[in-house]
């Protein structure tokens, strides 16, 4: 299928390079450490190969969540997000971008985030994982009280925030323990951003603000298939109930999924029949995966033309309005 819109498409830029997690197969972190470095032909010719037109840029996680100290995350984040601006300008329509932003200082960040949105044509954000502040042992989720200020500056701007997995806190590590095959995106990715995800939820963050609009990948980090278990056991919880409706209306009403990293049909059809398709957005997840598998997989999954459309590029039309008018106007 041509004209496809990618939206978990990283890069990363070479002050960054060595805050790459290392525990994964070091020939395979070399290449995608360099893959990550890469704008230029090999990775439009990668695009043109797999029918993407588009791809929303991302800095790699950690990113600036990993800085420690706040004052640099803001001057970091500042830089990243200039940078981008300008790789982006270079080639306006292939590419756009999702602003990092130093959420370890809740104001800054949504300063960052507006000037991003208003001034360099942003599309939103991406948030990878939580916070750290001080210390790689100490970490924020985004349901605290603090960061009030900053969901609601999110809001008034109308664009959305993609919540990335990075790995748990050394603290929480432990039910891993000798176990390190199971870091990254074979399992702790997952674990780590669906109760991201549900801290969201469960504070009432989507009551104080219902437009809000999150996205997450890899088709929903399992909440579409436990979300109905998860809402049933959670509605008998009485007193601790900060929430006013279902989970599975924040799920349906506040989040979009892509199929980022996740090329299986049986799954796809499970978010579809969940959330919807108009939910389901398309995503490859490069280079930490191939975007001729995603591509090869998407263009003949077991799904109708209809919805295959919808998924990889009128949804994302209808839900980023600042797209170059030309894309995903094929037929």
């Amino acid at each position: 299928m041509p004209g496809k819109i990618a939206l978990e498409e990283h890069f990363n830029l070479p002050e960054f390079s060595n805050e790459l997690p290392q525990y994964v197969n070091p020939e395979m972190m070399r290449e995608i450490a360099r893959r990550l470095l890469d704008l230029g032909e090999e990775r439009l010719a990668e695009m043109d190969a797999a029918g993407i037109d588009y791809s929303l840029l991302s800095l790699t996680a950690p990113g600036i969540q990993g800085e420690t100290d706040p004052q640099r995350a803001v001057t970091r984040a500042r830089q990243a997000n200039d940078e981008l601006a300008d790789l982006v300008a270079a080639n306006p329509n292939r590419y756009g971008g999702f602003a990092a932003l130093p959420m370890q200082d809740p104001a800054a960040a949504a300063t960052e985030l507006e000037r991003c949105v208003n001034e360099l044509g942003f599309h939103g954000a991406m948030l990878n994982g939580f916070t750290n502040i001080n210390d790689a042992n100490t970490g924020w989720y985004y349901d605290h009280e603090r960061y009030l200020p900053f969901w609601e500056r999110a809001e008034a701007l109308g664009v959305p925030l993609y919540l990335h997995p990075r790995d748990p806190l050394p603290g929480n590590q432990g039910i891993y323990e000798g176990h390190p095959e199971l870091f990254g995106a074979v399992w702790t990715f997952t674990v780590e951003t669906a109760t991201h995800t549900l801290r969201l939820m469960t504070s009432g963050l989507f009551d104080r603000f219902p437009k809000l609009t999150i996205i997450l990948g890899h088709l929903g980090e399992t909440l579409p298939f436990n979300i109905w278990r998860i809402d049933h056991r959670a509605s008998k919880m009485g007193d601790l109930i900060k929430y006013r409706k279902p989970l599975t209306h924040y799920l349906n009403n506040n989040f979009y999924v892509t199929t980022s990293g996740n090329f299986h049909t049986q799954t796809l059809n499970a978010t579809m029949a969940e959330m919807g398709s108009d939910r389901v957005l398309y995503s490859s997840d490069y280079p930490y995966e191939s975007m001729r598998e995603a591509s090869d997989w998407f263009d003949n999954a077991a799904i109708s033309d209809n919805d295959r459309i919808k998924i990889g590029r009128t949804n994302a039309r209808r839900l980023f309005t600042n797209l170059p008018e030309q894309l995903g106007k094929q037929t």
